[in-house]
């Protein structure tokens, strides 16, 4: 469990955003909502980590102990963990001893002690995927939330997490030796078309200034997975129809930053939350690859009324890539 002193600020973060949760009201929506506050001033900022859960090896402590100073520099509301949350094969079950190894014991600065907003990545479906989802994690640690998909309204920024290892044809017709966990998907196409469906419709009825949909698997890619065809054909033309901002994912173990020359939407991969993939890169488009580190990391993010900025850090908390965004233009920096 996660420190004593820290208790009481985890206990008032728990219950402010359980409270909120409600059903979608569209008829044809069912994501759980949640709602996060924004600071007094309306800004929000949070910090992005995916693929990290090692028990503390292949540097998932040393980034862990840069995320906390970060986030206590930029005062974060939350952080988002885009899958693959631990390895080999996900949670044995809610006993599973990784849960403190791999999270809890971890990422234990006081400035990490806020709400974890988490998808699950295909090796989370090679676990018991109703243990990361069960509610008693968060008795133990209850930082931790974790569904599915779901929508978090923070006022003025509407983020959509959405599970993607559905999608992928392989893990289903070749899972090679891996068994997968798909209690709550089959029948498969069924789960597809609903949760694409809610996908829509929720883009649709956002209000917000600022739009973000949250995946495990890339859409766009020049590392070790390359572009993921099945959510280029089936979620991509969603996003670009309801003017998505960023497309976040983890999935390849680097840090990446793609400008899309068909729509605004931008494409960052933060998932260096531990092994990382040394050289293995493949290439893309200059005009579309703006950043590429294959090496650990995360990703902080800065929101405001007006205007977006995303910095990726290495493991020594040095600053590799930041990009703005305004609502009225674009403007890039390496």
């Amino acid at each position: 469990m996660a420190s004593s002193k820290y208790k009481p600020i985890n206990f008032i973060f728990h219950v402010f955003y359980l409270i909120f949760i409600f059903s979608a009201h569209s008829s044809t929506a069912e994501l759980k909502r949640l709602l996060q506050p924004a600071k007094p001033d309306g800004t929000v900022s949070f910090l992005v980590i995916g693929d990290w859960g090692r028990g503390g090896s292949y540097n998932q402590s040393n980034v862990a102990l840069q995320m906390g100073e970060v986030g206590e520099k930029l005062n974060i509301d939350f952080v988002i963990s885009t899958g693959d949350n631990f390895y080999d094969n996900g949670l044995l079950g809610l006993d599973d001893p990784a849960f403190q190894d791999s999270f809890t014991n971890i990422y234990n600065a006081s400035s990490l002690q806020k709400p974890w907003y988490t998808v699950l990545g295909n090796h989370d479906y090679r676990g018991d995927v109703e243990a990361q989802l069960s509610p008693m994690l968060r008795a133990m640690d209850n930082r931790w939330v974790c569904m599915r998909s779901f929508v978090v309204n923070a006022e003025i920024v509407e983020f959509l997490f959405i599970d993607t290892t559905p999608f992928v044809d392989k893990y289903f017709v070749q899972p090679n030796k891996h068994v997968y966990d798909w209690r709550g998907v089959l029948p498969r196409q069924t789960y597809l078309n609903n949760l694409l469906e809610e996908v829509d419709v929720a883009l649709k009825e956002s209000t917000a200034k600022w739009k973000i949909v949250v995946g495990h698997h890339t859409i766009k890619s020049a590392g070790h997975h390359r572009n993921t065809i099945e959510l280029e054909k089936q979620l991509l033309p969603i996003l670009h129809a309801n003017d998505v901002d960023l497309y976040v994912n983890g999935h390849d173990h680097c840090l990446e930053h793609i400008s899309s020359v068909e729509s605004k939407t931008q494409f960052m991969t933060s998932g260096g939350g531990s092994k990382a993939w040394k050289g293995d890169v493949n290439h893309l488009d200059p005009q579309e690859l703006k950043f590429y580190y294959d090496g650990q990391g995360f990703m902080s993010v800065d929101i405001s009324e007006a205007e977006l900025r995303a910095v990726f850090y290495d493991v020594s908390g040095n600053v590799l890539h930041h990009w703005k965004t305004y609502k009225e233009a674009l403007y890039f920096a390496s």
